[in-house]
């Protein structure tokens, strides 16, 4: 197993540097000079070709670009991702707090989706075929079919202006979280029970089952081995649902004026400010290798017949 995850971990190392390459080209594959915005952000009146140079050589643009790279690579490293275009600020100065608002929205999200997805597969599995079953697939499919800021809308208008009982914006106590953890929860959850439903139906007629329930063992306990057995399928799906969710909560955080990374990334791309757009990219992919490489790990804890093949 120790062998496993020491693989594992290595196969990250270029992914994460490949990702690092492609995210410090997005300044050279822009048509917008990236001096002439600070110039722009900075309220320059006259921009002439010295002040041009001044400023790319305080930025240090006007070096080659392998050690720009490599330096902007060496700050990454130290959480240091230079500084915004448009405020002069420290970028993980911003980044940093906005990270931590999404991902306490994305965590409560997550954790609902897990325990909502889970509750409704088991149930639909069990009742296959029923009213019960049925009525629950309709539904899901319904509400998933629902474009998310359309049901934002929805929700904010009967639980927030006409029932007066949540807040359309902000974050200011844990009423804040309820309507856009449901949004992302409704929209997730629905996708994600369907494949723990499957995933029970296809070992329903196992043989295991059949020796268990000749042994004499519990219904309950009977199902709690389906439950796993069936959820090493989704352990892959539900490995990548949190960077997932990090990076589609635009919407949502914009909707409800969540203060998350959705939000400055849409002020940082409405303002061309290059540095924050790289950083946002730059722990948006590495978190999507990190989560895969998480789990991997956890499929080949779940599944004995993998570790004895490691």
């Amino acid at each position: 197993m120790g062998r496993y995850i020491a693989k594992r971990v290595l196969l990250t190392i270029p992914l994460l540097a490949t990702i690092t390459f492609l995210t410090f080209i997005l300044n050279n594959l822009s048509p917008f000079d990236p001096v002439e915005v600070v110039l722009h952000a900075q309220g320059v009146p006259t921009i002439t070709e010295e002040l041009i140079a001044e400023t790319k050589a305080a930025l240090g643009l006007d070096q080659p670009f392998a050690i720009r790279y490599w330096k902007w690579l060496l700050s990454c490293l130290q959480l240091d991702f230079g500084s915004s275009y448009v405020t002069g600020q420290p970028v993980w100065s911003l980044l940093g707090p906005a990270f931590l608002h999404t991902l306490k929205l994305t965590s409560v999200s997550f954790a609902a989706i897990i325990a909502l997805s889970i509750a409704l597969g088991v149930i639909c599995a069990l009742k296959e075929g029923t009213w019960t079953d049925k009525s629950v697939r309709g539904i899901a499919f319904l509400l998933t079919s629902m474009p998310s800021y359309w049901l934002a809308a929805l929700m904010v208008w009967y639980f927030s202006v006409k029932l007066d009982w949540l807040p359309t914006s902000g974050m200011d106590a844990y009423r804040s979280y309820v309507l856009p953890v449901a949004v992302i929860t409704v929209s997730y959850a629905g996708i994600y029970f369907r494949l723990i439903r499957s995933s029970m139906l296809s070992n329903l007629h196992e043989d295991y089952l059949v020796y268990a329930r000749a042994c004499g063992l519990p219904e309950s306990r009977i199902t709690l081995h389906l439950l796993r057995n069936s959820l090493q399928v989704a352990v892959s799906v539900f490995g990548m649902a949190l960077p997932i969710l990090l990076g589609s909560t635009v919407v949502v955080e914009n909707l409800f004026a969540w203060p998350g990374l959705g939000t400055l990334s849409v002020k940082a791309v409405m303002s061309r400010d290059f540095p924050i757009i790289q950083a946002y990219v730059l722990v948006l992919a590495s978190a999507f290798v990190l989560c895969n490489a998480v789990s991997d790990m956890l499929h080949a804890v779940l599944n004995p017949r993998l570790r004895k093949e490691l």
